[in-house]
């Protein structure tokens, strides 16, 4: 169970007490250094802090209180990263809401995440208002600029406020649930990874005393207050909040990339003269594949974090040839937002010497550690040798304090401290991680290597006439790295189109869920214990020695 605790006014030190405060740190100074930008519009770092201090009051006049639940849905842009510091700063909880899901997953994410308020973008007005109306709990719906929904527009509240910092916010108790990431589940009861305050402390170096070593922080080190930082992947994902995060509790230029394009993307990061960015594979291949991308093209560029899937090695080793020695791979998950990297100067030296390192996520960042251990019911409490292929367990700053109100699924998931991450791998004897499989059933996919829970689609296309049993796969993919291809068991008699099925899915999931391909069969291949036995399946169609009816 998460519990609520917070500490009184008293109880406070003059020391930051939060990542806000550190970014106020640096808000307060140089007031006339830039600090957020997206295209046009640019906010020095004095203009920055006031709209924070202005949108912080605009929430509290809507009835919220520390410890509340805010809903973001919100697209990529300077107001989004405002706003959501807002939520930080007068003591609420982050909840975000991720632009993919369809109609009902949105609903169950914003009604388990008990919010009590849903900050929607006007390009998602309809959704957020959809999703809202059908919550027992009544959320407040406000908008980021006038929209076509019977929602209050924020912006609009903002420009009346006080610029002053809201007082009497407490601060976050240890255990207390601050942010929320949305992290799959099953149809209409989803998991929400919850974190504190302490992940925040671990990734950007808040923690006092704590002891160090030659391992790597979750992101490359950045020069503080020069940099210049691009936030590529979405915002409402881990990965772009913490690249947003890190680059404001440094001091450094937030450049905001509303959406991915790799012409947008080029232009953006030789203008803005960026220095530092975070992409997931896709959008480096894409970036990599644009006739302007050459060596020499983007001087500035000095780091590129890659993560959030499966990256090609000679993909990888392209990359290095084009920018130089700059790039560096990370792995982690909602669960767990920072597990192992692989540094740039690192990956660069070591990768020539020993080519099986371009496949290693890297070793365990500072303050976490990592073993493989045997699956549920193998002995799995146990550590397993080097180079034997285990489930990856974790713990550390950075593992979630549960998921949100479901104290069972956190006992399945969490074990005295540490994380079954669901992922399968080994480690070497130095220490660095190998990922070979996902024992939980997530297909990584799209334009920016977005989460397809695979136990959804299953649970919707079980709702389908006709439809007996169902299995959803990531098979391999060119362009993504992996596709959705579903396998449906059908009933005797009975006439299953697939290409209504395809539309029933991107309707009730979204379209991130549809299937490339659905395969009809008879039956589908079981485990001695009756489940789909998803391996089986898998072989047996790579193979091509599956029959269909």
């Amino acid at each position: 169970m998460i519990i609520n605790a917070r500490q009184t006014n008293a109880q406070q030190t003059s020391e930051p007490r939060t990542y806000v405060d550190r970014v106020l740190e640096h808000w307060h100074k140089d007031e006339d250094v830039e600090a957020l930008v997206q295209g046009a519009q640019r906010l020095t770092r004095g203009e920055a802090r006031r709209r924070l201090f202005r949108l912080g009051h605009a929430l509290r006049g809507q009835g919220l209180e520390p410890g509340d639940g805010v809903g973001l849905f919100l697209a990529n842009r300077v107001d989004s990263v405002l706003v959501q510091l807002a939520v930080h700063l007068i003591g609420c909880r982050v909840v975000f809401l991720p632009p993919e899901p369809g109609p009902g997953e949105l609903a169950a994410l914003v009604e388990q995440s008990r919010a009590r308020a849903v900050v929607t973008d006007p390009l998602f007005a309809q959704r957020a208002a959809d999703a809202a109306n059908r919550s027992v709990h009544a959320p407040v719906l406000l908008s980021l600029g006038p929209c076509e929904q019977p929602c209050t527009d924020l912006l609009a509240l903002e420009a009346e406020c006080p610029a002053v910092r809201p007082e009497g916010v407490p601060a976050p108790g240890a255990d207390e649930a601050v942010t929320v990431l949305y992290t799959g589940g099953t149809l209409g009861r989803p998991k929400l990874a919850a974190h504190s305050h302490r992940l925040y402390d671990a990734l950007v170096g808040l923690v006092k005393d704590a002891p160090q070593d030659s391992r790597p922080a979750v992101f490359p080190a950045m020069n503080a207050g020069t940099d210049r930082v691009l936030a590529s992947t979405l915002l409402t994902h881990g990965s772009g909040h913490l690249t947003a995060v890190q680059a404001l509790v440094t001091g450094s230029v937030l450049v905001v990339l509303p959406e991915f394009e790799a012409s947008a993307a080029l232009t953006v990061l030789r203008e803005e003269r960026i220095t530092a960015t975070m992409f997931v594979p896709p959008m480096l291949y894409a970036l990599l594949d644009h006739p302007e991308c050459v060596p020499g093209a983007l001087p500035a560029l000095r780091r590129i974090a890659v993560g959030g899937a499966a990256s090609s090695p000679s993909r990888l080793q392209q990359a290095v040839e084009v920018f130089g020695p700059v790039l560096s791979q990370g792995y982690g998950q909602s669960e767990a937002l920072g597990i192992a990297v692989f540094g740039a100067d690192e990956l660069a030296s070591k990768g020539a010497e020993r080519p099986e390192l371009w496949r290693s996520c890297g070793r365990a960042i500072s303050d976490t550690r990592i073993e493989i251990r045997g699956e549920e019911g193998e002995d799995s409490a146990a550590a397993l040798p080097v180079r034997q292929v285990g489930e990856v367990c974790v713990s550390g700053e950075t593992v979630m304090l549960g998921y949100f109100e479901d104290p069972e699924r956190t006992a399945q998931a969490l074990h005295d401290g540490w994380l079954r991450t669901g992922d399968m791998g080994y480690l070497d004897a130095e220490g660095y991680l190998y990922l070979v499989d996902r024992a939980k059933d997530i297909i990584v996919t799209g334009s920016t290597s977005d989460n397809v829970y695979s136990r959804v689609l299953e649970d919707f296309l079980l709702t389908l006439p006709g439809v007996r049993n169902a299995a959803a796969l990531g098979v391999p993919d060119e362009e993504f790295g992996e596709a959705v291809q579903i396998f449906l068991a059908t009933a005797e008699d009975t006439d299953v189109d697939p290409e209504a099925v395809g539309a029933a899915v991107t309707a009730e999931l979204g379209e991130l869920y549809t299937p490339r391909k659905t395969v009809l069969l008879d039956q589908l291949p079981t485990t001695k214990v009756g489940k789909v036995d998803k391996k089986a399946l898998r072989a047996e169609w790579t193979s091509g020695a599956m029959a269909t009816p």
